[in-house]
């Protein structure tokens, strides 16, 4: 896994700010495009990833690739998966652990797996075949969860890692969505956290949720809150520098603010690099 470089600290690339974008500098290090927003040929959200590319490295996220459905996989999404990659060579290729449809039906949502030993053989030959079909590896990131299967023998975070080891794939770790599915579902987000396997990590993402009452709700819609920056230190001492992204997707804000929770992350990190014994 020492292939995977380290790129400092980004930031998804939005509509809101191409102009801005463009126009530059900026103090951020990267940034992350949703996959299925550039897997059309021509146009202005082609001309700007090209332009941008030119100046920062760029991680390609998709969300349709429902790895853990049980229709066959896509071949056609994967064709143009792989010829966007091939075009724009981004630093690698991410999506979700979970299924989005079945039966040829999408459900624009990003739905949880049972963790079970049947469901893990599953994943993990259709990542293998991903990963043949794009000739490069992928990494898988966790997601939120407001539900739990009742047939399930395997934690979360041991199926993760298990996808991950057998699969021969990278982690995208998202913190906000760790601490959000252990406030849901009752369990220990520094457990999770330490069950993984440090080497397998390759990103982190930070965001904001909101407080439904009875549960939270991933909803990237505002600032990282205090109790997730301290999961993030608290993860940056075990696994080391990891390549940070904050994820701002709904009431999305000024470039400005953005950009200084980017450096928040970075200052974070950087703190709990230098003092890796503090609580």
């Amino acid at each position: 896994m020492t292939s995977v470089p380290q790129l400092g600290n980004g930031v998804g690339l939005r509509r809101e700010h191409f102009d801005r974008v463009l126009a530059g500098p900026t103090r951020v290090d990267w940034f992350e495009v949703i996959s299925e927003n550039f897997m059309v040929n021509g146009g202005r959200p082609r001309h700007v990833l090209e332009q941008v590319r030119r100046d920062y490295a760029v991680v390609l996220h998709g969300v349709s690739l429902s790895i853990g459905s049980t229709d066959p996989l896509d071949r056609g999404y994967l064709d143009r998966l792989g010829a966007l990659a091939a075009w724009i060579q981004p630093a690698w290729v991410s999506d979700h652990l979970c299924w989005t449809g079945v039966g040829g039906h999408n459900a624009h949502d990003l739905l949880p797996l049972p963790y079970t030993e049947e469901a893990l053989d599953h994943v993990v030959a259709r990542v293998a075949a991903v990963q043949e079909h794009l000739g490069r590896r992928i990494a898988l990131e966790n997601v939120s969860t407001y539900l739990t299967f009742a047939g399930s023998t395997l934690t979360e975070w041991e199926f993760l890692a298990q996808v991950a080891v057998r699969a021969d794939c990278g982690i995208l770790l998202d913190i906000n969505n760790v601490y959000v599915s252990a406030a849901n579902h009752g369990f220990d987000p520094k457990k999770y956290l330490e069950a993984l396997p440090a080497e397998r990590i390759w990103q982190m993402h930070l965001a904001g949720h909101t407080d439904r009452g009875t549960h939270l709700l991933d909803s990237h819609s505002r600032r990282v809150c205090n109790e997730v920056w301290d999961l993030y230190r608290f993860a940056t001492r075990r696994i080391g520098a990891v390549s940070t992204l904050v994820e701002w997707d709904e009431d999305v804000p000024d470039w400005d603010t953005l950009e200084a929770e980017c450096l928040r992350a970075r200052a974070a990190q950087q703190a709990s690099l230098a003092n890796p014994g503090s609580a």
